[in-house]
């Protein structure tokens, strides 16, 4: 989550001076590049993701092991692009997508538990806000019993994510945003 949240400010600050000079090439580019991730995926990656997250959860659809990945480039993408979109719910999707492709390495943890604790923890880690991450996970999941092991994952995250990205994803987005105007 704080290697995505570093790598989305980065290429902000890349594509800007592109942006700037031809916003319908880096527009047209940023379409042809989701289109591409969407046959690569298996057209999983359009949307929120909340569907896919729900199936991966609940463990009862096909979501390949690689839908995390393919998630995470196609939220980069889209916000590249400069359409309004959102980080929020697609970073859930894809900490999800995360979980269940890292859970069979776990073979004496329950896969629900893995995918609930990668979810929170790459969450978290995206937006450094743990107890955010916490409430969301719980709202979304009702599972009162993972209480504990989620909150750990949302602040270990979180913690691990401010040694990597040194300012919240959403606090760099706002000034950069803030610097633009003046």
């Amino acid at each position: 989550g704080a290697l995505f949240a570093v790598f989305l400010l980065n290429s902000l600050a890349w594509i800007s001076p592109l942006y700037k000079r031809s916003p319908l090439l880096v527009a047209g580019l940023a379409g042809l590049t989701l289109a591409f991730l969407g046959l690569a995926s298996g057209n999983l990656i359009f949307g929120t993701g909340y569907e896919e997250a729900k199936s991966i959860i609940t463990q009862t659809g096909d979501i390949p092991a690689s839908y995390w990945f393919y998630k995470a480039l196609a939220t980069v993408t889209s916000y590249l692009s400069g359409i309004p979109g959102g980080v929020f719910a697609p970073s859930l999707a894809t900490g999800a997508g995360l979980g269940a492709a890292i859970a069979p390495w776990f073979d004496s943890i329950p896969t629900q538990a893995i995918i609930l604790c990668t979810m929170a923890a790459y969450f978290a880690a995206v937006v450094q806000t743990p107890l955010t991450a916490l409430i969301i996970i719980m709202e979304m999941t009702n599972q009162q019993d993972m209480l504990l092991p989620i909150l750990a994952s949302t602040f270990i995250g979180s913690n691990i994510s401010r040694v990597i990205c040194k300012k919240p994803l959403y606090e760099a987005m706002a000034e950069r945003f803030l610097n633009n105007l003046t």
